[in-house]
């Protein structure tokens, strides 16, 4: 049904002049009429005239111009003619210099197909199915839950003669091999329209709208839906950083900076060649604000992985000395910027707490997944870059020097209770000359399959939620291009059929396996055995869960080429332990070497405990033991 624009209130203006309204999209932007035609809004403060040239009045500025709303800086008007599919753009003329432009709407639902620009009129009617999801969706979320996420990019992950799957065509075919993978979540690198196609999805105009390179946004509701029913959590890449400078975008929007600084020190990104928002200006908090709760409102998304926090929180990133404004005290925190991530979580998780966000922060900012409350900036993860940089950096290593860096892999535990992380291998680790994940390995074919197993099963072994980017858990060879689709016809070739057999039982074992992921973000869930056997490359571990909930298991990392053989390791109690994972069996392309699937702990002393298991360690693995208490 077409909808009506709802008026925009006192209330509504106190909201966003204070940048805390989250719902713009119900008065902003074309609303269809139930009687027939559209109304418009647009904000353009600075404006001195504003028209809606479109399809129906051949682009004529003069048929439909709009009328300012009070002192709002809104523009407003209706348009009889207006029919949903119809293209339209904003004719904006400045108050001063002659400054005339053509603006695609910033709340538009949908927009042309790039290279074209225009916003189209359309309603979001869908009829949901998700109703089962949507109303348990909470526990599969919540920090104690397993949560395996498949970083997808909707344009390459796979393609029909050479040509884009419709969102539509894409969710079946998703959803079946998630399911066979034993992924929880889909991460979607960004689908906000955005015009060069090359950016990935990070250079966006259209902050409420799907691309529509893959369709309509009923289409890319029923993706969302559809991987709903098949009980698939959807998380989507959200850009509030930085847009682009195209003229029919944000920048310069009213004949001023409306969106963005003026000074480029502060509103030009320096390695992006982008515009940075004005996180000082109460409205567009309210547009960032309202463009997160969007998403999760119309399209029942999951939740947000906000991209490039870092560039969001330091004045000086990227820029040389000079280049940048401090703060009112002289430092170089962006302190719009902190206030406004926390307005965003404290709203997300006001309206849809069975939701999360998650931030994609590079550096050692404090509490980034801690409350506001708490000084927090209120996400509910944090990607742990630092453990994907010193773990990639150690396996890239020859197995006979990594005595010499085994730090890099213990490091992490230092500060793995800091945050609430999730340990990403994503898209960005197999661009721009870096090598796909299997090509980063050392050594010959063998070997490169078996480092990469055992790191996988180090990650899967290691506190924390699991992200992975396509194409990894089969072993592509070639760096992630986004034309063209993954290199699907090497999955059955040996070497890397194993791995994807790994990579699913992995996710099996991890979903059913409490001590697992119960406690990722506790020190209560992780207690070292053997930390500092640098000269074998061996490290062991356990995870436990909530008391009564289940058995520990035991992670062992053997790190290099030589098999191990009557290892010795202290575990917490006696009995049998049985092998939940060998990265190192032969369905998974190794060399069996093993303990013939469970060992049974003798009263000799190792590692400060009474009891301990003598193990096969075999080479370039990782073993999961889980202690079986009626054995």
């Amino acid at each position: 049904m077409p909808q009506t624009t709802a008026p925009f209130t006192a209330q509504d203006r106190y909201f966003f002049s204070e940048g805390t309204h989250a719902r713009l999209y119900d008065q902003l932007g074309c609303h269809p009429l139930a009687g027939g035609g559209a109304r418009f809004a647009v904000w353009a403060p600075n404006a001195g005239s504003v028209s809606v040239v479109g399809d129906w009045n051949g682009w004529n500025a003069e048929a439909h111009p709009l009328q300012p709303h009070e002192d709002t800086g809104i523009w407003t008007g209706s348009v009889g003619e207006a029919r949903p599919g119809q293209a339209y753009k904003y004719r904006i003329r400045s108050h001063h210099g002659g400054y005339q432009v053509d603006k695609a709407d910033p709340f538009a639902f949908f927009c042309e197909h790039p290279p074209d620009t225009a916003s189209r009129v359309w309603t979001l009617d869908y009829e949901w199915q998700d109703s089962d999801w949507m109303a348990t969706r909470g526990p599969r979320n919540a920090l104690d839950a397993p949560m395996s996420i498949y970083e997808v990019h909707a344009g390459s992950w796979r393609r029909r003669d050479g040509n884009f799957l419709n969102y539509r065509e894409l969710a079946p075919l998703l959803a079946d091999y998630v399911l066979e993978m034993g992924f929880t979540h889909v991460e979607l690198m960004p689908i906000t329209e955005h015009p060069f196609y090359g950016s990935w999805g990070y250079q966006t105009t259209g902050y409420f709208a799907p691309t529509a390179r893959y369709g309509t946004p009923q289409d890319f509701m029923f993706f969302v839906d559809h991987l709903h029913q098949r009980g698939i959590g959807v998380l989507l890449d959200w850009v509030p950083s930085h847009f682009p400078a195209d003229e029919h975008g944000l920048g310069y929007f009213d004949g001023t900076h409306l969106y963005e600084h003026a000074d480029p020190k502060q509103g030009f990104h320096p390695e992006w060649k982008s515009s940075i928002f004005n996180y000082g200006r109460h409205e567009v908090r309210s547009f960032l604000i309202s463009s997160a709760l969007f998403w999760l409102e119309k399209y029942h998304l999951d939740g947000l992985r906000v991209d490039a926090v870092a560039s969001m929180l330091y004045l000086d990133y990227g820029r040389k000395h000079g280049e940048w404004i401090p703060n009112r005290h002289g430092g170089r925190e962006n302190l719009e910027a902190i206030e406004f991530l926390q307005h965003l979580n404290r709203a997300v998780y006001r309206e849809h707490p069975d939701t999360l966000t998650v931030a994609e922060e590079s550096t050692a900012w404090p509490r980034v997944s801690r409350p506001t409350d708490m000084d927090g900036l209120g996400f509910g993860m944090k990607w742990n870059m630092g453990w994907m940089h010193d773990t990639l950096a150690f396996m890239h290593q020859e197995p006979i020097h990594r005595r010499y860096h085994h730090h890099q892999l213990t490091f992490s535990l230092v500060y793995a209770f800091s945050e609430n992380f999730v340990l990403p291998l994503s898209h960005d680790e197999v661009v721009y000359g870096k090598g796909s994940l299997v090509n980063k390995m050392p050594g010959d074919n063998w070997q490169q399959f078996a480092n990469l197993r055992a790191l996988f099963g180090y990650m899967w072994g290691h506190p924390g939620k699991k992200l992975l980017f396509m194409g990894g858990e089969f072993g592509q060879r070639r760096e992630w291009t986004h034309d063209g689709e993954l290199e699907w016809w090497v999955a059955a070739l040996e070497g890397h059929a194993g791995l994807q057999r790994f990579v699913a039982q992995l996710n099996r074992v991890y979903q059913a396996t409490p001590a697992l992921h119960q406690l990722d973000f506790s020190g209560e869930g992780f207690e070292w055995i053997a930390a500092d056997d640098a000269e074998r490359s061996v490290f062991a571990f356990l995870r436990k869960p909530r008391k009564g909930a289940g058995p520990p298991v035991l992670v062992v990392c053997n790190l290099t080429p030589v098999p191990r053989t009557n290892y010795l390791l202290g575990v917490p109690a006696g009995g049998r332990w049985r092998e939940l994972i060998n990265s190192d069996a032969g369905e998974f392309g190794g060399a069996s070497w093993g303990n013939f699937g469970a060992v049974d702990a003798a009263p000799v002393r190792a590692h400060g405990r009474m009891q301990s298991l003598c193990l096969t360690l075999p080479p370039l693995s990782t073993l999961m033991l889980e202690h079986d208490p009626h054995a």
